[in-house]
């Protein structure tokens, strides 16, 4: 396809999964068993992703309990009464507290990535949480003995090894999940927060090569969880120029469920560099219609007038299940909604002479 196309990450789980994890929560179903119910997940997701066309695919994130909390399994030194994310409808979700350093991964990304791997015929990119999430969960008040500047140097350590783990273990492309970059303009309209996460975040990418840096990329929405976002409200033009500072590059910006992408689109083509490929959301994860291709077709061809064709992909918004117990979206309706992405890019690139 002249005109590449990828997945954003989560899938909704099975309900064999599920059930599996309330039983391992349970006590009544061991280590093994849940490992065996997330093998058959990752499995099933991977060939219905190839099944739809998808010529790059991800393990759906089967195996997170959420995009940005893998990291944490297993760390006891956290609390539960974190930063609270609000969204739209009410609802809230909660990030845990550190509670004393050091801080280290408690899993890493990669291990996701090589059991992914065993399953695939096409190539495997992998999903990362930026560390300007994770720095949420050190405490406004501090932590005795542990300095805030000594927790940021432990996490940069972590997230590049997060990276690079992913690199070396035959990922296609690593990307940074940054929802909470339009979010912080909600939390400071300064846009202190917001500068302060695009300079923790190139902490970490600074320690690639300009060549490793082409295989990373940074994806943003206002969020996607329960059918509801987080950060909409918040003008794409505050967020865009400053998001094109980090220094990855390739970028995956939600846009199909933009009320005016014309504009978002003007906006991107000023501020994007010429060695950075955007990847525009063709797809809306949250509006439970099922995008057609002409739809598709449509919005890549309206990307086309602003992004250099070379520079363009497509994704889709968000992934459709970020957190592990969302089954607001269907698997059938999200892998037809990923048929429709892939069918709907070919229509573009074969409209566009490609």
């Amino acid at each position: 396809m002249a005109i590449p196309t990828e997945p954003i990450g989560s899938i909704p789980r099975p309900k064999t999964l599920l059930d599996a994890v309330t039983d391992h929560a349970a006590g009544n179903l061991d280590d093994a068993g849940l490992a065996a119910a997330v093998d058959d997940a990752v499995a099933d997701t991977i060939q219905a992703l190839q099944a739809a066309g998808s010529p790059v695919v991800t393990d759906g994130e089967q195996g997170k309990p959420s995009f940005v909390s893998y990291p944490l399994q297993g760390i006891t030194a956290l609390a539960p009464d974190g930063a609270v994310i609000p969204f739209a409808d009410g609802h809230t979700r909660t990030l845990p507290r550190l509670t004393a350093g050091p801080f280290r991964y408690g899993a890493n990304a990669a291990d996701y990535l090589t059991a992914a791997r065993k399953h695939a015929t096409v190539p495997v990119k992998q999903a990362v949480i930026a560390p300007s999430a994770l720095s949420l969960i050190y405490p406004a008040d501090g932590i005795d003995g542990y300095p805030r500047e000594a927790f940021i140097a432990d996490l940069v350590d972590a997230a590049e090894a997060d990276i690079r783990t992913s690199l070396d273990a035959g990922a296609d492309s690593v990307q940074l999940d940054f929802t909470e970059g339009r979010l912080s303009l909600k939390l400071d309209p300064s846009g202190g927060l917001l500068a302060s996460f695009v300079a923790l975040n190139n902490q970490v990418l600074d320690r690639f090569t300009a060549q490793e840096r082409t295989r990373i990329g940074v994806h943003t929405c206002p969020g996607g969880d329960q059918d509801s976002v987080h950060s909409l409200d918040v003008d794409y033009a505050d967020l865009l120029p400053h998001l094109f500072q980090l220094n990855a590059g390739r970028f995956y910006l939600q846009l199909a469920s933009e009320p005016d992408p014309e504009r978002v689109l003007s906006v991107v083509a000023q501020h994007s560099r010429d060695d950075q490929r955007v990847f525009v959301g063709v797809i809306d994860p949250i509006d439970p219609r099922v995008e057609t291709p002409e739809e598709v077709r449509d919005r890549v061809l309206a990307a086309a007038r602003h992004i250099p064709v070379d520079r363009l992909g497509t994704c889709d918004d968000c992934g459709f299940s970020p957190f592990a117990d969302d089954v607001s979206t269907s698997r059938e309706v999200a892998f037809a909604k990923v048929a429709a992405r892939v069918q709907g890019t070919a229509l573009a690139a074969q409209e566009l002479g490609l």
